[in-house]
């Protein structure tokens, strides 16, 4: 490896134990180094601009700012910085979103060492390295992405249990409207009735309980 480019990584997460293991691995290969450590979002976005490491390693679910948002105030700033998500789920709507805001890598964090190494340096490289298992997930998830935020409002006033008529009165709606609102919403989410519409929803993260 004498003469060529290290690739200066930084490591976001919020466990230590995980940051410790995920360092030592990547400590044995020959052409990566870890430059710095974030323990949450915020953390992470300031590092990169101290520091501007090739790729960022970062858990989807941080404190203060996650995953997600944090790509997107990374690849806005340092669009030459890749993003690597580290995930303990598959169908997630954020996993979709970071890869929206530019993360060019996405692994469950079990994934074996030889698979966060290889996506390493296929995002170094210009490419995307998504996970199998991810993939179709996130296709799913993207088709739900463009529920309005009035339409998330109409959906957790379902999820706390009230009828249409509360909704309507809730938002200055008809009954019909509302009726003909959460309609369009569960065609979005693929769901026949209202308790699947809201179970996909949480386990989508789009809402919150």
């Amino acid at each position: 490896m004498t003469g060529k480019k290290k690739i200066r990584i930084i490591l976001a997460d919020d466990h230590s134990f995980v940051r410790i293991g995920v360092k030592t691995m990547l400590g044995y290969q020959a052409d990566m180094e870890v430059v710095g450590e974030a323990v949450d979002g915020e953390a992470a976005v300031a590092l990169v601009r101290k520091l501007h490491p090739d790729v960022v390693v970062m858990d989807l679910m941080m404190p203060k700012l996650n995953g997600a948002d944090a790509t997107k105030s990374i690849r806005e700033e340092f669009p030459a910085t890749q993003i690597v998500i580290l995930t303990s789920y598959g169908a997630s709507a954020d996993i979709a979103r970071a890869v929206r805001f530019g993360a060019a890598g996405v692994l469950m964090k079990e994934s074996p060492v030889e698979q966060l190494t290889e996506a390493i340096r296929t995002v170094f490289d210009g490419a995307q390295s998504i996970a199998p298992e991810i993939l179709s997930e996130i296709a799913d998830a993207e088709s739900v992405l463009d529920l309005t935020a009035h339409e998330r409002n109409l959906l957790d006033s379902v999820m706390r249990g009230l009828t249409n008529n509360d909704i309507a009165l809730q938002f200055g709606m008809s009954s019909v409207s509302v009726k003909r609102r959460l309609s369009e919403i569960f065609a979005k989410l693929g769901a026949a009735r209202r308790s699947e519409a809201v179970g996909i929803a949480l386990r989508r993260h789009l809402l919150k309980m």
